[in-house]
């Protein structure tokens, strides 16, 4: 393609998905033409191994780059020049490149790494990087080669066709392409956490769907707002985002007047799963998702945890279980989600909160509480009322 931009991608567990392969390649392909589509002159192609790109001459590096990597599955990506898998023609087009890093960046010091994916080809890839080197430090006269600490290696893959030249590799977040692992639907708090169990399930290849709980009058609009802005965050990795906004205030109101006080928490925390429940299988999710983190509050005890999860029959998937919270937090800032997360507006698991919450429950005496309520009705008069919105990626 004349007059474009080459990008190469490479993808890590993608390669080794044996006899489906092809299939985690088309999904990975089809995710990095969808984050591009809203440029002209695109072309994305699957060669041996590689993703390649070509965009317009005019494109700017970090559109591609930045929209590249974040579709799952992509390890990596890099600017680069391709030509003929000739040694001279290679020669010349390192030396160029050498040339413009030089009156650029200021590059002083070099070093050449070279793969040679053709083994027909009549040079070994440490005969490649030395004559190639060889060649740089002819042309190139301010240059000297360091190969501990350069300041700028330059990479040469020899391909059958042609060969790619390149100086840096941009690291992206690996995993899974999205649409390969059915869809879970996650309970979206406005917290730290739930977004970035969304985002980790998403990496897994998880299509994501969210259901959100608030206590309406006692929560703000402001609250809902937030939990929407950080799905239209999350759409950057995880594409449009269906969620789901059920008022939970009536289930607490009853739970406070019927139940003993220290079993509030894990009892709103039962009707959550089962009102998740529904949701999931009315919209193909396969499995619920939370942020919970074992032992970081009263709900998340190994014995709360068993509690909550006989509430449901489908499989209920927690990423963020052993993690530390600067774990989460720092995942939250590399994705963009923690200023959003900390702005201080209220959430349902903050209203009514007990004292003195239990944390070693018995399941037959939660079950016992459960059994003061009408629960068949007040989940199915929740759902009656629930809302939905669905966020797509912002161009």
């Amino acid at each position: 393609m004349e007059n474009s931009k080459t990008y190469i991608v490479r993808y890590g567990e993608v390669a080794l998905k044996g006899m489906n392969k092809p299939y985690f390649e088309r999904m990975l392909i089809e995710r990095i033409r969808k984050v591009l589509r809203k440029y002209e002159g695109i072309q994305v192609k699957r060669e041996d191994g590689l993703v390649v790109i070509h965009t317009r001459e005019d494109l700017a590096e970090s559109a591609v780059i930045e929209g590249v990597s974040k579709v799952f599955g992509v390890d990596s990506i890099s600017p680069a020049i391709e030509v003929e898998s000739d040694i001279e023609a290679i020669g010349k087009a390192a030396v160029d490149f050498m040339m413009d890093l030089i009156e650029t960046r200021g590059v002083k010091t070099f070093k050449v790494e070279a793969k040679r994916s053709d083994k027909n080809f009549p040079i070994e890839s440490p005969q490649i990087a030395k004559q190639i080197g060889a060649k740089i430090l002819k042309d190139c006269k301010v240059l000297s080669v360091d190969v501990h600490n350069p300041d700028r290696r330059i990479f040469i893959h020899v391909r059958r066709e042609r060969t790619f030249i390149f100086g840096h590799k941009i690291s992206a977040f690996g995993g899974l392409p999205l649409g390969t692992n059915g869809k879970g639907l996650v309970l979206l708090s406005g917290g730290i956490d739930s977004p970035v169990a969304a985002f980790m399930m998403a990496k897994r290849g998880m299509l994501i769907e969210a259901v959100h709980f608030h206590s309406y009058p006692y929560t703000s609009e402001r609250a809902w707002e937030k939990v929407q802005d950080l799905g239209r965050i999350l759409t950057a990795y995880c594409g449009k985002i269906k969620i789901h906004s059920v008022n939970l205030l009536p289930i607490q109101e009853q739970i406070i007047q019927k139940c003993p006080e220290d079993e509030t928490t894990l009892l709103i925390r039962r009707f959550m799963m089962k009102i998740g429940e529904r949701i999931a299988l009315d919209t193909g999710c396969l499995m619920l998702i939370t942020g919970e983190n074992l032992g970081q509050v009263a709900s998340q005890t190994a014995e709360a945890i068993v509690v909550t999860d006989e509430a449901v029959h489908l499989p209920v998937l927690r990423p963020l279980i052993a993690f530390n919270k600067a774990d989460i937090v720092k995942k939250a800032q590399d994705i963009g989600t923690y200023e959003t997360s900390i702005l201080p507006y209220e959430d349902c698991c903050t209203v009514f909160l007990p004292k003195h919450p239990k944390t070693k429950p018995k399941l037959n005496a939660i079950m016992q509480s459960e059994g003061y309520l009408n629960w068949q009705a007040l989940i199915q008069d929740a759902l009656d009322r629930k809302e939905t919105v669905v966020i797509y990626p912002e161009d």
